[in-house]
């Protein structure tokens, strides 16, 4: 629902908000926030609130450390594990410099340019977010081990699946924040679990996504438990995939090949901004997570599947992507190369038939591969002219260093 200032005003005071918090993200997509009092909200809406860019990773350094927070009124949310009477609300922010210009490395507002980009050409793009992570034993001092919860495998029930309480705890906490949760199973690791979310447009699937990685945090913690999205947190075991299902409005289906076309032609200069950490290519290619710049129908061996699904609910889904990505930037990165495809008429390659895991060499003849270390990531990035056209160079380079 589209809140306007005055409206949010007269909530906080109606239904006894005392703290608000002002919610935004570093370069890396992790959640930061300051807390207002009511009184502070108005100049929090006029004038912005000040924050210390220097000490917030890719944001500055000492010499120009003063930006500004802006409430965006429409991403009001109480926060359900706060206390009823003197309630919590958060609301996500864009970002100024001191004359009002939007801060060049804020994602959000990136992602809100890719968006009015698609517009201009006709076409909005709809996310779905499907986010695995581990649950972990705390030691007596109350520190994460890497001990799992249980030792449930694919969509068991309980007794095996230990996790399925906090699971609820986890759906139940989004819906009250007005997060939509499609569905939640336990995966195929020790302690490792998915929950799916229903369609929704770029923006604000952006926005749940750095939502639910600090919803699932709280609610693990306060069960005794930590939560770990990181890619590859066990060996020899599955690795934990941000898999993101992505359609388009305003065009045919020949549009949607077309955008799958230009997503495929664009991976490789992507994934250092889908997959940023060096633990992130110790997951590719291994436990159904994509090696290959391939796509198919119905095949969880691929780079890119078309799921069966019909009507509204038609999309592909992108498995390389991880946790550690910044939902932000990985959305924004999407919709300007799955433009490029539609507007430049790039075809989509020849389907893949066959299991990429235990294919023969003859059957990977001519398929290429996604950067397989971060530093081939790094060195595709630097040398893109496509990441170039839409991000700001100093941003490119600071995703580049070692």
């Amino acid at each position: 629902m589209k809140y306007t200032p005055q409206e949010v005003m007269q909530y906080i005071e109606e239904e006894d908000v005392k703290f608000i918090r002002l919610a935004f993200c570093d370069v890396h997509g992790k959640p930061k926030n300051i807390s207002i009092m009511p009184q502070e909200l108005e100049r929090a809406f006029r004038y912005g609130i000040a924050v210390d860019a220097s000490a917030i990773a890719g944001f500055g350094d000492e010499v120009h450390s003063d930006l500004f927070l802006h409430p965006d009124p429409a991403t009001i949310a109480v926060l359900p594990w706060r206390p009823e009477h003197g309630r919590v609300v958060r609301m996500m922010c864009s970002i100024t410099d001191l004359d009002g210009n939007r801060f060049a490395h804020d994602t959000r507002s990136i992602l809100k340019c890719a968006i009015a980009d698609a517009a201009k050409a006709g076409y909005t793009f709809s996310f779905g977010s499907e986010l695995e992570f581990y649950l972990f034993k705390l030691d007596e001092n109350g520190e994460p081990t890497n001990v799992p919860y249980d030792h449930a495998s694919y969509m068991d029930v309980a007794p095996e699946d230990k996790c399925e309480n906090v699971r609820r705890e986890i759906c139940l906490a989004l819906e009250r924040m007005g997060i939509q949760p499609e569905s939640s199973h336990h995966e195929e690791g020790p302690g490792q679990n998915e929950i799916d979310f229903r369609y929704s447009d770029a923006l604000s699937a952006a926005d749940h996504a750095v939502t639910f990685c600090t919803v699932v945090k709280t609610i693990a913690a306060r069960n005794g438990l930590h939560a770990d999205f990181s890619p590859k947190p066990l060996d020899r075991r599955p690795g934990s995939g941000f898999h993101i299902n992505i359609s388009v409005n305003g065009g045919d289906e020949i549009a949607a090949q077309r955008m799958m076309g230009g997503i495929l032609s664009k991976i490789q200069d992507m994934t250092l901004f889908l997959n940023p950490t060096e633990e992130s290519y110790r997951r590719l290619g291994e436990h159904k997570a994509p090696k290959y710049i391939s796509w198919s129908t119905d095949n969880r061996s691929m780079l890119i599947r078309v799921p069966a699904a019909a009507g509204e609910y038609r999309r592909f889904e992108l498995r390389s992507p991880d946790c550690t990505a910044n939902p932000y930037l990985a959305f924004a990165l999407l919709i300007w190369a799955g433009l490029d495809g539609i507007l430049n008429n790039i075809a989509l390659p020849e389907k893949s038939n066959v299991n990429l895991y235990t294919a023969s060499p003859k059957d990977l003849w001519g398929l290429e591969t996604l950067p397989l270390t971060r530093s081939n990531a790094a060195k595709a990035a630097l040398s893109s002219v496509f990441l170039k056209s839409h991000l700001p160079e100093s941003l490119i380079n600071y995703f580049c260093e070692p």
